[in-house]
């Protein structure tokens, strides 16, 4: 893997684990496109939409003093400057996890030398944690 791509990562991860709107903003491009899978209704979004929903992720994470519990998956190369991320996200509500996940596939760009940024996302939501739990790749 990429060493910068691990770097941009980790801040990646850092910024949605601390509800950093600021941070996760700079880190997402402007031509961001998405996609999300909801009790089996389609909802395709881009990067106002995404910023939207993350303000209003980290504002229900603030109010209710939860914690973000992300997964690693898997890290897949796509081509010499893309790279696939998948991340299991769920949340701790009063030291218990809730039953529930989000399966996101987020494809990142290398834009240059240093800088990586989120350009598109896969998004399966509600997913149970058993099936979170036991993913397999073969």
């Amino acid at each position: 893997m990429d060493n910068q791509f691990r770097k941009y990562l980790d801040l990646y991860l850092e910024a949605w684990r601390s509800s950093s709107i600021n941070r996760m903003r700079d880190l997402i491009s402007k031509d961001y496109k998405a996609r999300e899978i909801k009790d089996g209704d389609i909802i395709d979004f881009g990067f106002e939409e995404s910023i939207n929903g993350w303000e209003q992720g980290f504002l229900f994470a603030e109010e209710n003093n939860a914690e973000w519990a992300l997964n690693e998956v898997a890290i897949i190369p796509l081509r010499t400057d893309e790279i696939m991320a998948i991340i299991s996200a769920t949340m701790i509500l009063q030291g218990k996890s809730i039953d529930s996940a989000h399966l996101f596939f987020q494809t990142f760009r290398k834009e240059s030398f240093e800088d990586w940024k989120l350009i598109r996302s896969y998004i399966e939501a509600g997913i149970s944690l058993d099936n979170i739990r036991n993913i397999q790749f073969t």
